[in-house]
């Protein structure tokens, strides 16, 4: 469906076929759309991704901001949002 926004340059659209881990015989894809001018957005999401180590509540929060959430929502996610087996 967004396709059509990408044709007409409403969006930008980047695709990833990388190896699963683990299981280098599969493959999983990533589609990511953004704005234009907006495309570093995809970098710092998949920098944020390859970082080694536990996903943690700052983490959490960098992700939020690049999907362009307010802090105020991402506070409230961090509060409220999860389940208790995320936090």
């Amino acid at each position: 469906m967004f396709d059509r926004h990408v044709a007409e340059g409403r969006l930008t659209k980047r695709e990833l076929i990388e190896p699963c881990p683990g299981a280098p015989q599969l493959e999983y894809r990533m589609l990511f759309y953004t704005l234009p001018s907006h495309e570093w957005r995809i970098d710092a999401m998949l920098a944020l991704l390859k970082e080694p180590g536990v996903w943690s509540d700052d983490r959490e929060r960098r992700f939020g901001e690049l999907l362009g959430y307010e802090t105020w929502q991402i506070d409230h996610w961090l509060t409220h949002g999860r389940s208790p087996t995320d936090a």
